[in-house]
């Protein structure tokens, strides 16, 4: 099983001050793109292959899935849908990583047994 990936696009987009917030969805986008890669790759401590899911929610709904990233939708708080995606895959018994510099998220996924490297891991912007 690959060890899962999961990017808090809100918080990601979010810590890089370049106008984001004027085209959430376009912001989400970019991101997308430049995590791709990352799927073979790895990143320096986590070596690929590794399943990358981007979690988006708000103006980024919509985003569409593209090569290696599936874009999951948050139906209300990203946080929430976040935290469900590392207990499905804590009951499933595989590694999870997940990217946020989110404290309040990094304390819930930590409990479920989760690691977590904040956004300046990630090849964005």
């Amino acid at each position: 099983m690959l060890t899962l990936l999961v990017v808090d696009a809100a918080n990601v987009v979010g810590s890089v001050p370049d106008g984001w917030w004027r085209d959430r969805r376009g912001a989400a986008r970019r991101l997308r793109d430049a995590i791709d890669p990352l799927a073979a790759a790895g990143l320096p401590d986590l070596p690929g292959p590794l399943e990358v899911v981007l979690v988006v929610e708000g103006a980024a709904r919509g985003v569409e899935t593209i090569g290696s990233v599936r874009v999951e939708p948050a139906p209300h708080s990203g946080d929430d849908a976040i935290v469900a995606l590392v207990a499905a895959r804590r009951a499933e018994s595989g590694e999870v990583v997940v990217v946020t510099a989110d404290r309040g998220l990094r304390d819930r996924v930590h409990a479920l047994g989760a690691r977590t490297q904040g956004p300046r891991t990630l090849p964005y912007p």
